[in-house]
């Protein structure tokens, strides 16, 4: 009775809940803390960030927009572009019905599927581009086959489509999935019960409810999709002006000791991490705004 007396003295007797001294940090350890984060910002992000638009701009902004519309370099561009509005739309697809059937369903394979969408996760980009060159390769699976249809898709545009494709698909479906499964059927099942059709359900209750985690997982896979190295580099076979893109294109510059044309076109990826990073910051503001309006309602 003692000790319940004193706990109703701690919450109730000055109005509001006092925290017990001992489980308050010390100035010094708050100020190493964030000493050791700020630290690490500043080296290994920051830092690196800043020196790659310094390098950059060293010989002036004509060598730079010189490096920047070499035909090459647009080339490279283009491909990286071309491979992302291929592989983002058919992730958003995939990652929509892979979440929807998870979180919404129960059916044979469930945790087989689930475990499939991490699989990229776990594979190394290499091996996944290996593995694309032993399914379509000239000695591959299916090599002779193409070769005798004159279908090419290693070393060509389709192999590098499909290696992006495969290390970002998981990047949607796993950013809808837990928030799906959160929500739970009710809304689904009141609107049929209503008498709306699946599609209609689809469109009008779920899709509103994952808006903006929808599109949170899109700019992340957009931004590893152009930014995607491994698996790229081993499907693409290097060949200028056709199947490089703009990592690839940084490589080949920086061993050829045109340092300021690779850092021009690598500050083209930099920036758009900086505008990717910009518009994840923007999601996750509306995306808590939102809550916090339904929370209040």
């Amino acid at each position: 009775m003692a000790a319940a007396a004193t706990i109703d003295a701690r919450l109730h007797g000055a109005g509001k809940f006092e925290a017990n001294p001992a489980t308050r940090d010390s100035r010094w350890v708050k100020i190493a803390v964030l000493g050791v984060g700020l630290t690490y910002f500043l080296i290994f992000l920051l830092l690196p960030l800043i020196a790659v638009f310094a390098e950059a701009f060293r010989k002036g902004a004509e060598t730079y927009f010189s490096a920047l519309v070499e035909p090459d370099a647009l080339s490279a561009v283009k491909l990286t572009l071309l491979a992302a509005a291929i592989a983002v739309p058919l992730n958003l697809v995939f990652g929509l019905a892979a979440a929807w059937a998870i979180a919404k369903f129960e059916f044979p394979g469930k945790n087989l599927l689930i475990t499939l969408i991490d699989l990229p996760f776990s594979v190394s980009p290499v091996v996944a581009g290996l593995i694309y060159v032993l399914v379509f390769g000239r000695q591959g699976w299916f090599g002779p086959w193409l070769l005798d249809h004159d279908i090419k898709i290693i070393f060509a545009v389709p192999a590098i489509v499909l290696a992006t494709i495969f290390v970002t698909f998981p990047f949607i479906a796993r950013e809808l999935i837990p928030l799906m499964q959160a929500q739970g059927k009710d809304e689904e099942e009141a609107a049929i019960s209503l008498g709306a059709s699946g599609i209609q359900t689809f469109l009008r209750v779920t899709i509103p409810n994952v808006k903006w985690a929808l599109l949170y997982g899109v700019i992340l896979c957009n931004a590893r999709a152009m930014g995607e190295f491994g698996a790229v580099s081993v499907v693409s076979g290097h060949i200028r002006g056709e199947t490089n893109t703009m990592p690839l294109y940084v490589e080949i510059l920086y061993n050829e000791y045109q340092f300021a044309a690779a850092f021009a076109v690598a500050s083209l990826l930099a920036l758009l991490a900086l505008v990717t990073l910009a518009l994840k910051t923007y999601v996750e503001w509306r995306a808590n705004k939102h809550v916090v309006e339904g929370q209040g309602q």
